[in-house]
């Protein structure tokens, strides 16, 4: 029973979840920057917007986890990556799997080659960018002069020296220029995107400003002041710089306080997809569920249990009240369609007496044919394309 009477129990759950995890996140400031020695006062409106960031994506990740198919499908993703007879080969699925869906987006190539370009130029753009920007805000990496080599940097790890690299060096240019190579791979994937929504008559169609439009104005817009950070304090002695640091500034701390609430937030969901895929694996070892009508399978038995339990925690039931079947769960999606086609038959035939319930067994699979066999006009997938068998 929760102590707080007005707050639901997942809510209380998630703001837990969420305290801790920035707790820890501003423990870990707190000790990589050696007792805040090497932190840097003039980035603590960044530190204060990514503590509400990491609070906000921790709530809400914890919410989205406490939804009941989220819920199953995260225990049984786990619980399939963890068994120990699969050991071995799920390592392996994982390293592919997370090598071909999450850093190549190899399933977005499949649809679409620019496509496929946009994300690769935003994700490695953000990747390489959140990769020096927040060691650098919280401390955790700062650059030393080699005293006995005044050309030479030492980089600074949480507390403790590593490696030395010459100013002049390759090492060197892409270090120091990491950002700004990073804001041009966004600036590129951000040019592609909203040649797509103003061009893509689909895309138009569905975008919404605050789901599309919005981050990738956010995404220009801190790219293209970090950039003229650089081109004043380079080739302009200073020129503009106090006002594009404050305008860079606040184009940063709006996406960090924005992130767990918009698009982006797909960024951190997009992971526990490889739970689903381990998932489907078992379901495609274990026994599978065969229609209730035409008796032919078409997924998992587990898959479809786990479903009917879904629904009931949901308050939905779909039992038919037939033995032969059981749960409407059980009868395979194009069987689903031709029962509908028959309904209705019947009520367009009879519309002022509708036709009684038969007993006995469903009528003979009366099934319609796939129409779409052409590559990319039907089904998505192979978990798709099994549904629709002969």
């Amino acid at each position: 029973m929760s102590r707080f009477p007005s707050m639901k129990r997942e809510v209380v759950i998630a703001a837990a979840w969420g305290l801790l995890i920035t707790l820890i996140v501003a423990g870990l400031i707190v000790v990589g920057s050696r007792g805040l020695t090497y932190f840097d006062a003039a980035l603590v409106g960044y530190t204060f917007a990514s503590l509400f960031a990491v609070f906000g994506i921790t709530y809400r990740y914890a919410m989205w986890l406490q939804r009941p198919p989220t819920a199953l499908y995260w225990r049984r993703g786990w619980q399939a990556f963890l068994a120990p007879r699969f050991a071995l080969a799920d390592l392996r699925h994982w390293l592919e799997r997370l090598t071909g869906d999450v850093a190549l987006n190899r399933f977005i190539w499949r649809r679409d080659r620019l496509r496929w370009l946009t994300h690769m130029l935003l994700l490695w753009g953000c990747a390489i960018a959140a990769g020096f920007t927040f060691p650098l805000v919280f401390g955790w990496l700062h650059f030393q002069v080699v005293p006995e080599a005044p050309e030479q940097y030492r980089t600074v790890v949480f507390g403790f020296p590593t490696f030395a690299f010459d100013v002049r060096s390759l090492v060197g240019f892409f270090l120091f220029h990491g950002l700004v190579w990073s804001a041009f791979l966004v600036i590129a994937g951000v040019m592609l995107a909203m040649r797509r929504r103003m061009r893509d008559e689909g895309a138009a169609t569905l975008q919404r400003f605050g789901e599309d439009i919005l981050p990738l104005i956010l995404l220009f817009a801190i790219s293209l002041t970090g950039l003229l950070l650089t081109a004043s304090y380079t080739w302009m002695q200073g020129y503009g710089y106090d006002f594009l640091a404050l305008a860079h500034a606040v184009t940063v701390i709006f996406t960090l306080l924005w992130l767990p609430f918009g698009k982006f937030f797909h960024i951190f969901q997009r992971p526990a997809q490889l739970g689903v895929s381990f998932y489907k694996d078992v379901g495609q070892r274990e026994a599978p569920a065969e229609c209730g009508r035409c008796g032919q399978p078409f997924t998992s038995r587990q898959h479809v249990e786990d479903l009917i339990q879904v629904e009931r925690e949901l308050g939905y039931h779909y039992e038919t009240g037939r033995d032969d079947v059981g749960h409407y769960q059980y009868i395979c999606p194009r069987c689903r369609r031709a029962l509908l086609a028959l309904s209705q038959g019947r009520l367009w035939q009879a519309p002022q007496a509708p036709t009684p319930r038969p007993a006995g067994p469903l009528p003979p699979a009366a099934v319609p044919s796939y129409v779409n066999p052409g590559l990319g006009e039907g089904p998505l997938g192979e978990e798709d394309a099994r549904n629709f068998h002969p």
